[in-house]
């Protein structure tokens, strides 16, 4: 299976402490570049998220980001830490005796105070778990996506491809008479500037010059990399970096068939050509 590197997962978890939510959001790039946002009470996960999108990402700039709503009232048998609600009360005073138009605390804002709803050891790690359980399912949802995208990207490659092919064999039979007749011109004016008495020499340049712009090499490697192209989509897995280096090969020989051609149909072909290779690598450029 071929997989692009852009795609976007999202996973919601209700907990009692509140609502956990992850997203992944994933770009083209040369290398795995992870980027994470994580919620303070989350930080502590961070390691282990890291771990299993290493583990089971390849190429492209993946953005997580996990965030977490909390939920206090939802908290039931939860005792109030009176030490940490005391010392809030004391601190509210002095700042309020400070600035007397500062706002009171409002009860969320108490209540999130760390240390008010008391040591929750069993909590945070439930969240945690919740955080990890929440990632290995984005990054299924993830590699789906891509997976959807990656496969679109390939039949998108395999239509240019078969395009080029069609457009090849076209030219088979054409390229022959192309260079006959450039030669019969060649010879028309090699007599004219040599003399007709000189058609040894005549048939030496044109021999020569019949080597220099025979294009059946390019057109057979060509043919050769389109094959090779369709054995890596085939195969699947990271074919990104693959597929870039036949890109450029490909746009090497349709290059020098441009450069070679004698005629006006080729000098289109190889346009066509190096069109149809662009438009393939600029999707390439997507895939893991």
């Amino acid at each position: 299976m071929v997989s692009s590197m852009t795609g976007f997962a999202t996973v919601a978890r209700e907990l009692p402490q509140g609502t956990l939510t992850l997203e992944l959001r994933s770009v083209n790039g040369r290398f795995l570049d992870l980027q994470f946002r994580i919620a303070e009470d989350l930080r502590a996960a961070e390691p282990q998220l890291r771990e299993l999108a290493l583990a089971s990402l390849g190429r492209g700039k993946v953005d997580c980001r996990v965030s977490f709503a909390p939920s206090p009232l939802a908290r039931t048998g939860v005792a109030l830490g009176a030490e940490a609600l005391a010392r809030l009360r004391q601190l509210s005073e002095i700042v309020r005796a400070a600035i007397p138009e500062a706002q009171p605390l409002r009860v969320a804002e108490v209540l999130n105070w760390p240390g008010v709803l008391g040591d929750d050891a069993g909590g945070a790690e439930a969240l945690r778990e919740a955080a990890v359980d929440a990632m290995r399912a984005a990054i299924e949802q993830l590699q789906a996506a891509r997976a959807r995208e990656g496969e679109r990207l390939a039949a998108m490659i395999r239509e240019r491809v078969t395009r080029i092919r069609t457009r090849l064999a076209e030219l088979e039979p054409i390229v022959p008479l192309a260079i006959a007749g450039y030669e019969e011109k060649l010879a028309a004016k090699l007599r004219e500037a040599l003399g007709a008495g000189d058609e040894e020499r005549i048939r030496q340049e044109i021999a020569i010059f019949g080597v220099r712009i025979d294009v059946a090499e390019e057109l057979s490697r060509l043919a050769g990399h389109l094959d090779e192209v369709e054995r890596t989509l085939a195969a699947g897995g990271a074919v990104g970096k693959r597929l870039d280096f036949l890109m450029q090969e490909l746009n090497r020989e349709a290059n020098t068939l441009g450069s070679k051609s004698v005629s006006r149909e080729l000098s289109a072909a190889a346009l066509e050509f190096k069109l149809a290779i662009e438009q393939m690598r600029e999707q390439v450029q997507n895939l893991v």
